[in-house]
């Protein structure tokens, strides 16, 4: 049969209520980041799902067969995504550069150098962009256990002071005190073991993320390069169409 010490061990909200001040503050602490992780971790769950769809669906776009131009003008001059963005930026620099006539040499460097730092500074702050958030899940993972043992160790200490008080130390007069100290080591791993496998998890998916811009930026730029090689590539033309192809043949 179970007595009424034996519940309120177990029991969260008592071992919250008898907690000493300082222990209260920790697992308050505790409780407000965990929160904060879990708030990071569903907008980070949500934000790369859609993010890799969309790229998904650009992709298929892209290697359709239809024409860059057609492809850019459906997203729109300021697309939100950044494969289109980086699109875009490639096609209207190249359009820029050919309304001037044959590129030479120097020119097409020139070109290639701008359309190559464009689409590098895009890539950056789109890393940054869909990184922000993970320094708060590091630090939930790595601090909680520390300061939630603080907590443990402070509980402890106030149980001892209990414990000589009462001048008793059998188990009912001590299970309690430690266990108020132990809930608070135990709030500390509630939130830093979420918070550790979620910055992981986000860590590798933001460096694929970012290594599929890269990826795309190099297409784009060897597109743009396989044109100015060739000499009988025409100016482009007024209506939109596109002379910059991402296939390997062109």
């Amino acid at each position: 049969m179970t007595t009424p010490v034996d519940a309120s061990m177990l029991n969260p909200v008592e071992l919250f209520l008898t907690a000493d001040w300082v222990v209260k503050t920790v697992m308050i602490g505790l409780a407000v980041a965990s929160l904060w992780s879990w708030t990071i971790i569903i907008d980070k769950a949500f934000r790369f799902t859609l993010l890799n769809r969309q790229a998904d669906d650009f992709e298929k776009a892209v290697q359709s067969g239809r024409s860059l131009e057609d492809v850019a003008a459906q997203a729109g001059p300021q697309p939100e995504h950044a494969l289109p963005r980086m699109l875009v930026i490639a096609l209207s620099d190249w359009r820029e550069a050919r309304q001037r006539g044959v590129l030479n040499e120097h020119q097409g460097d020139l070109l290639m150098t701008r359309i190559d730092r464009a689409l590098n500074s895009l890539i950056s702050r789109e890393g940054q962009r869909i990184e922000n958030g993970l320094g708060v899940l590091s630090v939930v993972a790595t601090a909680s256990p520390f300061i939630g043992l603080f907590g443990t160790v402070w509980g402890i200490m106030n149980a001892f002071g209990r414990i000589a008080a009462a001048g008793n130390t059998n188990l009912t007069t001590v299970a309690p005190a430690i266990a108020e100290a132990l809930f608070a080591t135990a709030i500390g791993l509630a939130a830093a073991i979420p918070a550790y496998i979620a910055y992981n998890k986000f860590s590798i998916d933001a460096g694929k993320f970012t290594g599929r811009l890269e990826a795309f930026a190099d297409d784009l730029q060897a597109a743009v390069a396989r044109r100015l090689g060739s000499p009988s590539a025409p100016p482009p033309p007024p209506a939109p169409t596109s002379d910059l192809s991402l296939n390997r043949g062109v």
